[in-house]
């Protein structure tokens, strides 16, 4: 087995799994608080779009990982919007749909070799907006985002060795975005936890003790 099968399996299973911890936290609190619909949307898109490049480009590895994540993406903006998350918060998702779809009819597999490396970072940023923006990421889910950061990592190994430009990219912006998303988890939850720590009081040292003395 050579390099560029290990990378590429290691990757296919990273992919198949990524996005299975925010499918089933959404499932288990029935609530999407912190998570973005649109970058599910968006995801799913990017995601059949990269699915589509790899059958075109002859990497199977790449077709069934990313094609497998768009289904589990597809579900995932079905559930947020079930629990709480509005139609009207996508907005990224439809306009990236025909950019991808122009980009596949017009040039094929150099149209999409040109747009999709950019796109994991388009699908991203709602994500990460709302990371910032909004206070509760109860229900985003740590696992997702790092096991995202894997899969940028070994992506990009991949695309090394593969030679594969339009996948480096891809690496790249999926392992930054990725990484400032599971930053944003990590100071949200430390912060709630030391809202709800208990004040205890502070004994100032000036305090002189008199003892009762009997006579």
């Amino acid at each position: 087995m050579n390099l560029s099968s290990l990378f590429g399996i290691l990757g296919t299973v990273i992919g198949l799994v990524r996005a299975l911890p925010q499918l089933v936290s959404l499932l288990r609190s029935k609530g999407a608080l912190g998570v973005s619909v649109d970058t599910a949307a968006t995801s799913s898109i990017v995601s059949y779009g990269w699915a589509v490049y790899g059958v075109l480009t002859a990497q199977p590895y790449v077709a069934l990982a990313t094609g497998s994540a768009g289904t589990i993406f597809l579900i995932i903006t079905f559930v947020a919007l079930r629990f709480g998350r509005q139609i009207k918060e996508i907005k990224v998702a439809p306009i990236w749909l025909c950019t991808l779809l122009l980009a596949g009819i017009l040039a094929k597999e150099k149209g999409l070799g040109v747009i999709l490396p950019i796109s994991i970072l388009v699908s991203n940023i709602p994500q990460l907006w709302i990371a910032y923006k909004e206070e509760d990421l109860t229900d985003l889910s740590l696992g997702t985002w790092l096991l995202s950061m894997a899969d940028g990592f070994v992506w990009g190994l991949y695309s090394f060795v593969e030679h594969d430009f339009s996948i480096m990219v891809f690496a790249f912006f999926q392992l930054s975005t990725s990484g400032l998303i599971v930053a944003f988890k990590l100071f949200r939850k430390r912060k709630g936890q030391n809202e709800t720590l208990p004040v205890v009081p502070k004994v100032s040292k000036n305090i002189i003790v008199v003892k009762e003395v009997k006579l």
